[in-house]
């Protein structure tokens, strides 16, 4: 891993439309401006493609679904597949709720995703059309760990292939893969489970590193799974005695916004499978 993809998106600042989870989304806005990119929300049926239009990457999250919305992300998504815009799908608790489920194969049948971020959990209702979650989080029999490594490797493989886009796979262990090869990522801390908000984070960092890396999807969504990982280690690093959960999630923010491409390249634990 170079970090030549963070530098581009320093150097190129695209503008990245988030239709995206309203718990979350001033954070997702933050962590877009601190890896360089800038930030643009709407979801309003009548103004998304104009917004799209303006844009040169979009991150459709249905972390608080409703009914306003869907049609909105269904046009935004179309109008970024037009212009040959990356798009970043992030199908919070797919799996959950039959609207849920439901919503998020209608946008995949509708919408050509460049990247699908989640847990497992979620890219495996995508996959099986039906599945569990805990609420947001990923089932545990569903977590990435060194002993099913293998089997997970093939099955985000197979899946990448089949859909045609790149699968990051959140968790303990990172998996970032398109049907031919598959990033191993170890970069993070188990504490940033316990901020509302890091897998949203991510998925606007990787709308902003693919729309600034349209040449190299695959590295350039890794970089941003090891930027987001090694924010968390860095910021947890910082952490003083007294400091929480709070000052935890502007710590990785600021990290990000301190990180270079050769900060990146030494923090980066990775392999190629």
């Amino acid at each position: 891993m170079t970090g030549t993809c963070l530098e581009q998106v320093r150097k190129k600042s695209p503008l990245i439309h988030n239709i995206t989870n309203y718990v979350t989304v001033n954070d997702v806005a933050n962590i877009i401006l601190a890896c360089g990119a800038s930030p643009i929300m709407a979801d309003e049926k009548e103004e998304v493609e104009e917004i799209t239009a303006l844009c040169q990457g979009l991150n459709i999250n249905i972390g608080t679904l409703n009914q306003r919305t869907i049609g909105a992300m269904i046009l935004a998504g179309k109008k970024a597949n037009q212009l040959g815009n990356p798009v970043v799908f992030d199908p919070v608790g797919a799996g959950a709720s039959t609207l849920r489920t439901q919503t998020a194969l209608k946008l995949m049948e509708e919408i050509k995703f460049t990247a699908i971020r989640g847990n497992m959990s979620e890219i495996k209702t995508l996959a099986y059309g039906s599945g569990k979650t805990k609420g947001v989080d990923a089932d545990q029999a569903d977590s990435v760990t060194e002993e099913n490594l293998e089997t997970s490797i093939e099955f985000v493989k197979e899946f990448a292939g089949s859909t045609g886009c790149i699968l990051a796979v959140t968790g303990a262990i990172d998996l970032v893969s398109d049907a031919e090869r598959c990033y191993v990522i170890r970069n993070g801390k188990p504490q940033m489970g316990k901020i509302t908000g890091t897998g949203c984070q991510l998925s606007g960092m990787l709308a902003a590193f693919l729309a600034a890396n349209r040449d190299h999807p695959l590295q350039a969504a890794a970089e941003a799974v090891c930027a987001m990982g090694a924010a968390g280690e860095l910021g947890w690093k910082a952490l003083q005695p007294s400091e929480g959960n709070a000052t935890y999630r502007n710590r990785i923010i600021d990290a990000v916004s301190q990180m270079d491409g050769q900060l990146l390249k030494e923090e980066a634990k990775y392999e190629i499978r």
